[in-house]
């Protein structure tokens, strides 16, 4: 079962064609066997997943009600609390820290629908990278080549859900960190809008720009897991008072609505290789989206998201930098001191020019429903790259995949990020960016794209 959907195994498991410790069993064996060629996980909680998916089995014998997810398999990025285990964000110095008593919300919400976590998952120290090639943990290593990278800062989300390891995981996205992995690995992502999924147990980054949400192969598994993971949060996050809009049982009818959909140009196409905009054109012709969108702010919008990255980052970490500077992967540490010398003058100017991008974001939805864009400006790098080349000029790997999805986060509009239908070749994916709170746009165009096979994820080759 290591390819099925997660609406497959969920059905299988609810109909009694299969345990969901059969199913568990065989997701840790896979995970034993594979993952050390991938290094896409940091800690496994076999006990703890085998004991959940015997509650479930027993439920079902009982007649009891199990959830949308009874016996699906997930693991998360480790920077979500898992009760027990200590909260590594990537880091180094929090592998001291205490166990979190409780999960946090997100994680408790899949397990309350009946999914099986089997662990936790590497990333780039503390969410701060594109390319999860940890400095404490090694990198993470692309399914589809092992000797690229896989995105970040959720690589092992991306990659898990690449390599057929587990069929749903969770990661978060402050300026791409969803949606580089995504595409990079060739599997579906969504940063939903911000404050849109709860935060609570989630170590935070930068407040201002931090999302949560989950990975998947499919559009359909995507939006059942965001369905069971949307709600307001009764514990306190403040940010997330949105009550649920499920929409996973309106995917057909959501593919068949009209959609006027416009392709970003500009700052979105500086650079890309030819190969991403191939790939950007396909769709394009696909969801009959001829207009090209300049947004003349969007090279400022990315500037300042990376001020506030640079600052609210090395404000948040201020004192374990003065403590312990020695233990922070040296890429991070200089990023973050540099943010802590930053002025607040800097900081406010960039929260300002928020609502002039976001005015002039809001113009262009006006016009349209869907904007598309790539996801990265190249397939995945080799690992160890320092640079590449955007329009002939060398430029850094780390400071530039996120170049067309940084002044998306800065706003907090929901994107759905679609793997391009390309088997055989290195993975690409497209943003798929909708109006605030409007995510059932970007789903309805997820799901015309892959009923015409435009966007599909695929086993990696050779895949067992």
């Amino acid at each position: 079962m290591s390819f099925c959907s997660v609406v497959e195994i969920a059905g299988e498991v609810r109909a009694g064609h299969v345990t969901a410790r059969a199913v568990t069993e065989a997701t840790l064996s896979r995970v034993a066997r594979l993952d050390g060629g991938i290094n896409a996980f940091t800690a496994v909680t076999a006990d703890r997943a085998l004991a959940r998916a015997d509650a479930v089995d027993a439920d079902l014998a009982a007649s009891r009600p199990v959830g949308p997810l009874a016996g699906v398999p997930f693991a998360v990025k480790n920077l979500f609390d898992i009760e027990g285990l200590p909260t590594l964000a990537g880091s180094k110095i929090r592998r001291e820290a205490a166990p979190p008593a409780h999960d946090a919300t997100l994680v408790e919400r899949l397990t309350a629908a009946g999914a099986i976590l089997i662990g936790a998952l590497n990333m780039d120290e503390f969410a701060y990278g594109f390319v999860t090639e940890n400095a404490h943990d090694g990198p993470v290593r692309n399914p589809h080549d092992p000797t690229r990278i896989a995105g970040g800062s959720s690589g092992g989300s991306a990659g898990a859900v690449a390599a057929g390891l587990v069929p749903l995981t969770l990661g978060s996205d402050t300026n791409g960190s969803i949606r580089i992995p995504a595409s990079l690995c060739g599997v579906f992502g969504l940063k939903p809008t911000y404050g849109r999924l709860s935060r609570q147990g989630v170590f935070p980054f930068v407040e201002s720009l931090d999302h949560v949400g989950p990975f998947a192969r499919s559009v359909e598994d995507l939006a059942l897991a965001y369905d069971v993971l949307q709600g307001a949060d009764p514990q306190g996050d403040t940010i997330c008072v949105r009550e649920a809009e499920p929409l996973s049982d309106r995917l057909e009818a959501l593919a068949d609505q009209p959609l006027r959909v416009g392709v970003l140009g500009g700052w979105f196409q500086q650079g890309a290789f030819p190969e991403v905009l191939e790939a950007l054109g396909r769709v394009a012709v696909a969801l009959k989206a001829d207009d090209i969108v300049q947004l003349a702010g969007a090279q400022a919008a990315r500037a300042a998201a990376f001020s506030l990255t640079a600052f609210e980052g090395g404000e948040l970490h201020h004192d374990d930098l003065a403590a312990r500077a020695m233990d922070y992967d040296p890429a991070v540490r200089d990023r973050l001191l540099a943010g802590a010398l930053l002025p607040e003058g800097v900081h406010k100017a960039a929260q300002r020019y928020r609502t002039i991008f976001r005015d002039e974001v809001r113009e262009a939805f006006q016009r349209y429903d869907i904007l598309l864009a790539p996801s990265s400006v190249c397939p995945a790098p080799p690992i160890g790259q320092a640079t590449m080349e955007m329009d002939g000029v060398p430029v850094s790997v780390r400071k530039n995949l996120g170049a067309f999805t940084q002044p998306i986060s800065y706003i907090g509009l929901p994107v759905l990020a679609a793997p391009v239908n390309r088997p055989g070749q290195l993975p690409i994916g497209v943003q798929i960016i909708a109006p605030a709170w409007r995510e059932d746009l970007a789903f309805a165009a997820a799901a015309r794209l892959q009923r015409a096979g435009v966007v599909a994820a695929h086993p990696p080759k050779g895949a067992l």
